[in-house]
């Protein structure tokens, strides 16, 4: 094997942010924040979900969001939503505009007649 091309294998602590739990695995991750764990220091990555948060694993219906990303995909498809609304009310009342001219010059024709 080649020196110097692959990065450094080593035993890392994760943790996970939204219920405490901890676990070492090893990656080739390089953090640069270390903690005590178990009598001994590791690097630390912080996870948003594991094994120990996650509904599968779990076995409960909620899902504990620490980032908001479902809060902020249901707001930009709101959002969404609310401009092709918006668009449909436009295109209804051009509508309604165009038959009252149509009927405005329908009139005018039979009253010259």
């Amino acid at each position: 094997m080649k020196k110097k091309t692959h990065p450094v294998y080593q035993d890392v602590l994760f943790v996970d942010s939204s219920t405490g739990f901890k676990f070492v695995c090893g990656s080739t991750l390089q953090p640069k924040e270390k903690e005590k764990f178990e009598g001994k220091e590791y690097p630390i990555y912080k996870l948003s979900v594991s094994s120990a948060s996650h509904p599968f694993f779990t076995k409960s219906n909620e899902f504990i969001d620490t980032e908001g990303r479902i809060e902020k995909f249901a707001n930009k498809y709101a959002q969404k939503r609310k401009q092709e609304l918006a668009a449909k009310e436009v295109e209804k009342k051009a509508a309604v505009e165009k038959k009252t001219k149509a009927k405005k010059t329908t009139k005018k024709a039979v009253k010259k007649k």
